[in-house]
Parts: structure tokens; sequence; C-alpha cells
């Protein structure tokens, strides 16, 4: 399994703080799950930058995915596939990490996500209502 413990920095946990503030979901692996997939649907790679410094969430990987982990690790591989990355667990493991802190930044930074309708616009911007 290339991904045991889903960790989230400082910086990300303060992100996630805000979301749940606004949003009023209390638990960590939905939003997490909702910054995830908002990176993976954004067409761009994320930055290669070093996601790093003094994590401070951390789940395992079938808390993060719940019943659904295959789903979202299959998720994972088709976006590395699609962006030319090999599958390796080293590859699939840094690639989680960068969607899911982009991911993180861009619902904490969109003034839209103000409360859980905000959200749900957000993750599917073809939503009316």
């Amino acid at each position: 399994m290339p991904i045991e413990t889903v960790r989230v920095t400082k910086k990300g946990r303060d992100q996630l703080l805000t979301l749940k503030r606004r949003t009023k979901i209390e638990n960590w692996n939905i939003l997490c799950r909702w910054a995830f997939c908002v990176s993976l649907a954004e067409p761009s790679s994320p930055r290669k930058e070093q996601v790093s410094g003094e994590f401070q969430v951390e789940m395992t990987w079938r808390t993060f995915g719940g019943e659904h982990s295959d789903i979202y690790m299959a998720l994972l591989k088709e976006r590395c596939l699609r962006d030319s990355l090999d599958l390796t667990d080293e590859v699939l493991s840094k690639q989680f990490r960068l969607h899911l802190h982009r991911g993180i930044g861009y619902l904490a930074g969109s003034p839209d996500v103000k409360d859980i309708v905000g959200l749900i616009k957000r993750a599917d911007p073809k939503r009316k209502s």
C-alpha cells in the first residue's frame, strides 16, 4: 500500500480549521476528501514544491478514504497516469500530498466557501443552487 498515513502540515491544519468553522463539517477526513477531489479536478499539475514542516494532523489512509478508499486510490493513480507519472509508491505518496495540500489551499482561500453551500458550489461550479 503506497499510502498508510495521511499527514497535514501546520499550515494545512490552520486552513482546515478555517474550513471547519465556515462549513460546520467537523471531521478532518471529510474536508480532506473534498480538498483532494477539488485538486484532482484542476487540469494543471500541482506545483512540485516540498510539502514539509511539522505535521499536525494525521490519520490512516483508511480513515481518510473510508469505505471508498480504493476509489480515492484509483483516482490518484488515474491522475498520475494522465500526468505521465510512474505509479511507484513514492510517486503516489508525493502526488497525494501535493494534491491534498493544494486542494486545502484552494478551498480555504476561496471567497465563495463561506458555508457548506459555498463548498458544494466550489466543488461543482456548474451547480446553480
